[in-house]
Protein backbone atom coordinates (compact mmCIF):
# COMPACT_ATOMS: atom_id res chain seq x y z
CA UNK A 1 0.00 0.00 0.00
CA UNK A 2 1.39 3.79 -0.69
CA UNK A 3 2.41 5.19 1.94
CA UNK A 4 0.24 7.97 1.44
CA UNK A 5 -2.60 5.80 1.11
CA UNK A 6 -1.94 4.48 4.70
CA UNK A 7 -5.80 5.78 6.22
CA UNK A 8 -7.44 4.67 3.75
CA UNK A 9 -7.69 1.05 5.33
CA UNK A 10 -8.22 2.46 8.69
CA UNK A 11 -11.57 3.70 10.88
CA UNK A 12 -11.52 6.39 13.36
CA UNK A 13 -10.84 4.85 16.70
CA UNK A 14 -12.36 7.51 18.79
CA UNK A 15 -12.80 11.53 19.01
CA UNK A 16 -9.60 12.62 21.41
CA UNK A 17 -9.99 16.58 21.83
CA UNK A 18 -6.62 18.26 22.11
CA UNK A 19 -7.84 20.34 25.17
CA UNK A 20 -11.18 20.52 26.41
CA UNK A 21 -12.51 22.02 29.93
CA UNK A 22 -15.78 20.44 29.62
CA UNK A 23 -14.78 17.44 31.67
CA UNK A 24 -13.45 19.40 34.40
CA UNK A 25 -16.72 21.72 34.56
CA UNK A 26 -18.53 18.06 34.81
CA UNK A 27 -16.65 17.50 38.23
CA UNK A 28 -16.43 20.94 39.40
CA UNK A 29 -19.44 22.69 38.10
CA UNK A 30 -21.28 23.23 41.92
CA UNK A 31 -17.56 24.43 43.13
CA UNK A 32 -17.16 27.22 40.19
CA UNK A 33 -20.91 28.34 40.18
CA UNK A 34 -20.27 28.68 44.27
CA UNK A 35 -17.45 30.91 43.85
CA UNK A 36 -19.39 32.92 40.87
CA UNK A 37 -21.95 33.73 42.78
CA UNK A 38 -20.06 34.60 45.72
CA UNK A 39 -18.64 37.35 44.12
CA UNK A 40 -22.34 38.27 42.12
CA UNK A 41 -23.30 38.58 46.12
CA UNK A 42 -20.41 40.75 47.13
CA UNK A 43 -21.60 44.04 46.29
CA UNK A 44 -18.06 44.61 44.56
CA UNK A 45 -17.52 43.19 41.15
CA UNK A 46 -13.86 44.68 40.52
CA UNK A 47 -10.84 44.68 42.35
CA UNK A 48 -12.21 43.16 45.23
CA UNK A 49 -11.91 40.41 47.84
CA UNK A 50 -11.36 37.61 45.65
CA UNK A 51 -8.53 39.53 43.38
CA UNK A 52 -7.07 40.13 46.83
CA UNK A 53 -7.36 36.78 48.27
CA UNK A 54 -5.96 35.36 44.74
CA UNK A 55 -3.09 37.28 44.70
CA UNK A 56 -1.78 36.17 48.30
CA UNK A 57 -2.45 32.75 47.41
CA UNK A 58 -0.80 32.66 43.90
CA UNK A 59 2.13 34.17 45.13
CA UNK A 60 2.62 31.76 48.08
CA UNK A 61 2.31 29.18 45.70
CA UNK A 62 4.97 30.46 43.71
CA UNK A 63 7.27 31.12 46.56
CA UNK A 64 7.00 35.20 45.59
CA UNK A 65 6.41 38.41 48.06
CA UNK A 66 4.34 39.70 45.85
CA UNK A 67 1.49 39.02 42.84
CA UNK A 68 -0.45 41.47 41.15
CA UNK A 69 -3.68 40.24 38.89
CA UNK A 70 -3.75 41.24 35.37
CA UNK A 71 -6.04 41.25 32.47
CA UNK A 72 -3.38 39.00 30.58
CA UNK A 73 -0.32 37.42 30.23
CA UNK A 74 0.23 39.76 27.51
CA UNK A 75 0.01 42.91 29.75
CA UNK A 76 1.92 40.98 32.75
CA UNK A 77 4.86 41.19 30.19
CA UNK A 78 3.73 44.50 29.41
CA UNK A 79 4.06 46.51 32.79
CA UNK A 80 6.78 43.92 34.12
CA UNK A 81 9.35 45.06 31.57
CA UNK A 82 8.40 48.75 32.20
CA UNK A 83 8.17 48.16 36.08
CA UNK A 84 11.72 47.15 35.98
CA UNK A 85 12.89 50.44 33.91
CA UNK A 86 12.93 49.50 29.92
CA UNK A 87 12.56 52.40 28.11
CA UNK A 88 11.91 53.55 24.47
CA UNK A 89 14.78 51.89 21.92
CA UNK A 90 15.79 49.36 24.63
CA UNK A 91 16.91 46.14 23.35
CA UNK A 92 15.51 43.13 24.48
CA UNK A 93 16.81 39.43 24.10
CA UNK A 94 14.06 36.53 23.47
CA UNK A 95 13.47 33.76 21.14
CA UNK A 96 11.62 33.49 17.56
CA UNK A 97 9.74 30.44 18.42
CA UNK A 98 7.30 31.51 21.15
CA UNK A 99 3.70 32.80 21.16
CA UNK A 100 3.58 36.72 19.06
CA UNK A 101 2.39 37.68 22.91
CA UNK A 102 5.66 37.38 24.48
CA UNK A 103 7.47 39.71 21.29
CA UNK A 104 4.12 41.62 20.94
CA UNK A 105 4.38 42.27 24.54
CA UNK A 106 8.16 43.39 24.57
CA UNK A 107 7.22 46.34 21.56
CA UNK A 108 4.39 47.31 23.34
CA UNK A 109 6.63 48.42 26.26
CA UNK A 110 8.57 50.32 23.81
CA UNK A 111 11.49 47.24 23.22
CA UNK A 112 13.43 46.35 20.46
CA UNK A 113 13.02 42.63 20.18
CA UNK A 114 16.13 41.00 19.28
CA UNK A 115 15.96 37.25 18.86
CA UNK A 116 18.87 34.02 20.46
CA UNK A 117 18.46 30.97 18.62
CA UNK A 118 17.34 27.47 20.34
CA UNK A 119 18.59 24.41 21.84
CA UNK A 120 18.07 21.89 19.22
CA UNK A 121 16.83 19.23 21.83
CA UNK A 122 14.74 21.39 24.19
CA UNK A 123 13.55 24.48 21.75
CA UNK A 124 14.44 26.61 25.16
CA UNK A 125 16.45 29.77 24.74
CA UNK A 126 20.06 28.90 24.20
CA UNK A 127 22.21 30.97 26.71
CA UNK A 128 25.17 30.03 25.07
CA UNK A 129 24.36 32.36 22.15
CA UNK A 130 23.17 34.95 24.05
CA UNK A 131 26.42 36.38 24.40
CA UNK A 132 26.67 37.41 20.11
CA UNK A 133 23.79 39.40 20.35
CA UNK A 134 24.52 41.65 23.10
CA UNK A 135 25.04 45.40 22.25
CA UNK A 136 25.19 48.58 24.10
CA UNK A 137 21.48 48.89 24.05
CA UNK A 138 20.63 45.65 25.38
CA UNK A 139 18.73 46.32 28.65
CA UNK A 140 16.41 42.73 29.32
CA UNK A 141 16.05 39.11 28.64
CA UNK A 142 12.71 37.46 28.20
CA UNK A 143 13.32 33.86 28.56
CA UNK A 144 10.25 31.57 27.38
CA UNK A 145 9.79 28.88 29.68
CA UNK A 146 8.16 26.83 26.19
CA UNK A 147 6.14 23.97 26.74
CA UNK A 148 6.23 23.77 30.80
CA UNK A 149 9.92 23.30 30.59
CA UNK A 150 12.15 25.60 32.41
CA UNK A 151 14.58 27.33 30.73
CA UNK A 152 18.28 26.77 32.05
CA UNK A 153 17.76 30.14 34.55
CA UNK A 154 21.25 29.35 36.39
CA UNK A 155 23.24 30.03 32.83
CA UNK A 156 20.88 32.82 31.84
CA UNK A 157 21.38 34.79 35.76
CA UNK A 158 25.03 34.39 35.25
CA UNK A 159 24.37 36.41 31.97
CA UNK A 160 22.78 38.97 33.08
CA UNK A 161 24.72 39.64 36.10
CA UNK A 162 27.52 40.53 34.57
CA UNK A 163 25.96 42.47 31.80
CA UNK A 164 23.69 44.28 33.85
CA UNK A 165 20.47 43.33 32.40
CA UNK A 166 17.13 42.23 34.06
CA UNK A 167 15.08 39.54 33.56
CA UNK A 168 11.29 39.41 32.74
CA UNK A 169 10.04 35.39 32.85
CA UNK A 170 7.80 34.86 30.62
CA UNK A 171 6.04 31.93 32.41
CA UNK A 172 2.79 31.49 30.36
CA UNK A 173 3.34 27.82 29.73
CA UNK A 174 4.92 27.18 33.32
CA UNK A 175 2.44 27.12 35.73
CA UNK A 176 3.67 24.61 38.67
CA UNK A 177 7.65 24.08 36.71
CA UNK A 178 10.20 24.04 38.72
CA UNK A 179 14.03 24.75 38.45
CA UNK A 180 16.51 23.00 41.03
CA UNK A 181 13.92 23.46 43.59
CA UNK A 182 12.73 27.09 42.80
CA UNK A 183 9.21 28.03 40.98
CA UNK A 184 9.76 29.64 37.38
CA UNK A 185 8.99 33.43 37.57
CA UNK A 186 11.37 33.59 40.98
CA UNK A 187 14.39 34.02 39.25
CA UNK A 188 13.78 37.13 36.91
CA UNK A 189 12.85 40.54 38.93
CA UNK A 190 9.40 39.70 37.47
CA UNK A 191 7.54 36.27 36.43
CA UNK A 192 4.35 37.15 33.68
CA UNK A 193 2.13 34.65 33.82
CA UNK A 194 -0.93 34.14 31.43
CA UNK A 195 -4.38 32.31 32.76
CA UNK A 196 -5.57 31.64 29.25
CA UNK A 197 -8.11 28.75 29.35
CA UNK A 198 -5.66 26.18 27.86
CA UNK A 199 -3.04 27.04 30.55
CA UNK A 200 -2.08 24.43 33.64
CA UNK A 201 -3.74 27.02 35.72
CA UNK A 202 -6.48 28.34 33.63
CA UNK A 203 -9.32 31.04 33.91
CA UNK A 204 -12.49 30.96 32.53
CA UNK A 205 -11.21 33.68 30.25
CA UNK A 206 -8.67 36.50 30.16
CA UNK A 207 -6.27 36.73 33.06
CA UNK A 208 -2.82 36.87 33.97
CA UNK A 209 -0.47 38.55 36.70
CA UNK A 210 2.92 39.35 37.43
CA UNK A 211 4.71 38.11 40.03
CA UNK A 212 8.06 39.99 41.57
CA UNK A 213 9.81 40.03 45.57
CA UNK A 214 10.96 43.43 44.61
CA UNK A 215 8.33 45.47 46.41
CA UNK A 216 8.82 48.88 44.33
CA UNK A 217 8.35 46.94 41.19
CA UNK A 218 5.09 45.20 42.63
CA UNK A 219 3.94 48.92 43.35
CA UNK A 220 4.53 50.12 40.06
CA UNK A 221 2.57 47.43 38.45
CA UNK A 222 -0.19 47.57 40.91
CA UNK A 223 -0.76 51.34 40.28
CA UNK A 224 0.50 50.88 36.28
CA UNK A 225 -2.81 48.13 36.01
CA UNK A 226 -5.04 51.31 37.29
CA UNK A 227 -4.36 54.25 34.66
CA UNK A 228 -1.36 55.12 37.50
CA UNK A 229 -3.48 55.53 40.72
CA UNK A 230 -3.48 55.09 43.81
CA UNK A 231 -6.62 55.75 45.17
CA UNK A 232 -7.77 57.09 42.43
CA UNK A 233 -5.12 59.83 42.40
CA UNK A 234 -2.70 59.60 39.50
CA UNK A 235 0.90 58.96 41.26
CA UNK A 236 2.31 58.07 37.61
CA UNK A 237 1.77 60.29 33.99
CA UNK A 238 1.29 56.39 32.34
CA UNK A 239 -0.55 53.41 33.08
CA UNK A 240 -3.60 51.50 31.23
CA UNK A 241 -6.58 49.52 32.43
CA UNK A 242 -5.20 45.77 32.76
CA UNK A 243 -7.38 44.29 36.21
CA UNK A 244 -7.77 41.13 36.94
CA UNK A 245 -11.54 40.49 37.23
CA UNK A 246 -13.47 39.71 40.22
CA UNK A 247 -15.01 36.41 38.78
CA UNK A 248 -11.86 34.97 37.02
CA UNK A 249 -9.81 35.71 40.40
CA UNK A 250 -12.56 33.64 42.22
CA UNK A 251 -12.65 31.09 39.46
CA UNK A 252 -8.58 30.58 39.88
CA UNK A 253 -8.66 30.56 43.47
CA UNK A 254 -10.58 27.16 43.03
CA UNK A 255 -8.37 25.81 40.45
CA UNK A 256 -5.85 26.91 42.51
CA UNK A 257 -6.42 23.92 44.99
CA UNK A 258 -6.66 21.67 42.05
CA UNK A 259 -3.75 22.63 40.48
CA UNK A 260 -0.95 20.32 41.57
CA UNK A 261 -3.53 17.34 41.50
CA UNK A 262 -4.09 18.46 37.63
CA UNK A 263 -0.35 18.48 37.42
CA UNK A 264 0.36 14.87 38.56
CA UNK A 265 -2.17 13.69 35.91
CA UNK A 266 -0.50 15.82 32.87
CA UNK A 267 2.70 14.11 34.01
CA UNK A 268 0.93 10.95 34.22
CA UNK A 269 -0.01 11.27 30.64
CA UNK A 270 3.48 12.22 29.46
CA UNK A 271 4.64 9.45 31.35
CA UNK A 272 2.44 7.04 29.21
CA UNK A 273 3.97 9.52 25.82
CA UNK A 274 7.36 8.60 27.03
CA UNK A 275 7.07 5.28 27.29
CA UNK A 276 5.60 4.33 24.25
CA UNK A 277 7.56 6.23 22.06
CA UNK A 278 10.97 4.98 23.57
CA UNK A 279 12.85 3.29 20.46
CA UNK A 280 10.71 4.84 18.06
CA UNK A 281 11.53 7.86 15.41
CA UNK A 282 9.31 9.80 17.80
CA UNK A 283 11.25 12.35 20.00
CA UNK A 284 9.82 14.00 22.69
CA UNK A 285 11.20 17.59 22.41
CA UNK A 286 12.65 18.35 26.03
CA UNK A 287 15.21 16.88 28.31
CA UNK A 288 15.36 14.50 31.09
CA UNK A 289 14.17 16.21 34.84
CA UNK A 290 17.38 17.88 36.63
CA UNK A 291 17.40 17.12 40.52
CA UNK A 292 15.00 19.48 41.84
CA UNK A 293 12.77 20.18 38.36
CA UNK A 294 9.38 19.50 37.22
CA UNK A 295 8.00 20.04 34.11
CA UNK A 296 4.02 21.65 34.13
CA UNK A 297 3.33 19.36 31.02
CA UNK A 298 1.06 22.14 29.24
CA UNK A 299 1.67 20.40 26.07
CA UNK A 300 3.55 17.19 24.69
CA UNK A 301 5.43 18.20 21.94
CA UNK A 302 7.26 15.75 20.17
CA UNK A 303 9.65 15.81 16.87
CA UNK A 304 8.58 13.63 14.09
CA UNK A 305 10.47 15.02 10.78
CA UNK A 306 9.32 16.42 7.54
CA UNK A 307 6.60 14.71 7.34
CA UNK A 308 4.77 15.83 9.81
CA UNK A 309 1.75 17.67 8.09
CA UNK A 310 1.03 13.85 6.47
CA UNK A 311 1.11 12.59 10.34
CA UNK A 312 -1.01 15.29 11.59
CA UNK A 313 -3.73 14.80 8.65
CA UNK A 314 -3.30 10.58 9.34
CA UNK A 315 -4.30 11.51 13.10
CA UNK A 316 -7.07 13.94 12.18
CA UNK A 317 -9.12 11.26 10.07
CA UNK A 318 -8.62 8.75 12.82
CA UNK A 319 -10.36 11.49 15.24
CA UNK A 320 -7.37 12.78 17.25
CA UNK A 321 -6.99 16.16 17.27
CA UNK A 322 -2.88 17.74 17.55
CA UNK A 323 -1.96 21.50 17.22
CA UNK A 324 1.77 22.98 16.26
CA UNK A 325 3.53 25.25 18.57
CA UNK A 326 4.18 27.22 17.07
CA UNK A 327 4.22 26.65 12.64
CA UNK A 328 5.84 29.78 12.04
CA UNK A 329 8.87 31.30 14.02
CA UNK A 330 7.84 35.19 14.63
CA UNK A 331 11.19 36.20 12.37
CA UNK A 332 9.47 34.79 9.38
CA UNK A 333 5.67 36.26 9.85
CA UNK A 334 4.67 39.01 7.63
CA UNK A 335 4.46 41.11 10.55
CA UNK A 336 7.93 41.62 11.47
CA UNK A 337 9.82 41.46 8.74
CA UNK A 338 11.15 44.51 9.15
CA UNK A 339 13.38 43.25 11.91
CA UNK A 340 15.38 42.57 8.81
CA UNK A 341 16.02 38.50 9.60
CA UNK A 342 15.85 36.38 6.60
CA UNK A 343 14.74 32.41 6.60
CA UNK A 344 17.90 31.24 7.83
CA UNK A 345 18.92 33.36 10.64
CA UNK A 346 17.88 30.48 13.29
CA UNK A 347 17.45 27.35 11.89
CA UNK A 348 17.32 25.27 14.93
CA UNK A 349 14.26 27.10 15.58
CA UNK A 350 13.24 26.98 11.74
CA UNK A 351 13.82 23.36 11.85
CA UNK A 352 11.79 22.44 14.96
CA UNK A 353 8.59 24.48 13.41
CA UNK A 354 8.86 22.07 10.53
CA UNK A 355 9.06 18.84 12.94
CA UNK A 356 7.05 19.12 16.15
CA UNK A 357 3.61 18.34 16.83
CA UNK A 358 1.53 18.54 20.32
CA UNK A 359 -0.53 16.05 21.43
CA UNK A 360 -3.72 15.93 23.29
CA UNK A 361 -3.21 16.93 27.23
CA UNK A 362 -5.33 17.97 29.39
CA UNK A 363 -5.60 16.80 33.11
CA UNK A 364 -9.33 15.48 32.06
CA UNK A 365 -7.57 12.78 29.76
CA UNK A 366 -7.84 9.25 30.72
CA UNK A 367 -4.79 6.94 30.17
CA UNK A 368 -6.86 4.96 27.97
CA UNK A 369 -6.85 7.82 25.44
CA UNK A 370 -3.08 8.61 25.91
CA UNK A 371 -2.38 5.28 25.24
CA UNK A 372 -5.21 5.22 21.92
CA UNK A 373 -3.00 8.38 20.61
CA UNK A 374 0.91 6.81 21.20
CA UNK A 375 -0.45 4.20 19.43
CA UNK A 376 -2.33 5.69 16.85
CA UNK A 377 1.08 8.24 16.09
CA UNK A 378 3.67 5.53 15.74
CA UNK A 379 1.12 3.37 13.27
CA UNK A 380 0.83 7.13 11.47
CA UNK A 381 4.27 7.60 11.67
CA UNK A 382 5.60 4.60 9.64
Amino acid sequence: MEKGNLMTSRTPVCKVPYWTYMREIDRCEERMVSAIWRVLHSGRVILGAEVLAFEREFAAYVGSRNAVGLNSGTDAIVIGLLACGLKPGDEVITVPNTAVPTVAAIRQAGGDPVFVDVDPETLLIDPARIADRLTSHTRAIVPVHLYGQAADMESILAIAEAAGLFIVEDCAQAHGTRYRDRMAGTFGKVGAYSFYPTKPLGAYGDAGACVTSDDSASAFIRAYREYGTREGVAIMARGMNSRLDEIQAAVLREKLWDLDPALERRRRIAEIYDLAFRGTRIKPVGKPHEPGSARSHYVYVIRIGKDRDLVRERLAALGIETRIHYPVPIHLMPGFEFMGYPKGSFPEAERGADEILSLPMFPGMTEEEARIVSKAVIECAV
